[in-house]
């Protein structure tokens, strides 16, 4: 697993190795291992966002998203790899609030319809009566 905490670098294994006192004291040279990593690849989010834009586009934060992904994969294209993680990173959550609202907006939708009915009926008990 490529941890995107730790740069890619090269790192050289042990040059020197002792051998036993018994034998020869001259060291035995063995080759550099290197050990390239190549850089996580940033991601645009290009679906979640157009997801959004097409079906949550409250407070136009879709739009938004949609925009920064689309510079995030021109960065990317561009190799920019710095400008398109942070492009894809305010795409990410540009998205997260924008589900996360609609799903509320949604839910309380849903429980206003369920508890319309009973509040106007407990109204018109309440005016009936008076």
């Amino acid at each position: 697993m490529v941890s995107s905490s730790h740069p890619a670098e090269a790192v050289a294994l042990k040059k020197w190795h002792n051998v036993p006192s018994g034998k020869s004291e001259k060291p035995v040279v063995f080759q550099d291992t290197i050990v390239d990593i190549p850089p996580e690849v940033p991601r645009d989010h290009i679906i979640w966002s157009l997801f959004c834009f097409a079906y949550s586009n409250i407070f136009c934060l879709g739009l938004a998203a949609l925009i920064c992904s689309i510079k995030a994969r021109d960065r990317k294209a561009a190799g920019d790899l710095n400008r398109a993680r942070r492009h894809g990173r305010i795409a990410y959550w540009l998205n997260i609030i924008a589900t996360i609202l609609t799903v509320s907006l949604i839910v309380t939708l849903i429980v206003v319809s369920i508890y319309e009915p009973v509040l106007l009926w407990y109204i018109y008990r309440i005016y009936k009566t008076v």
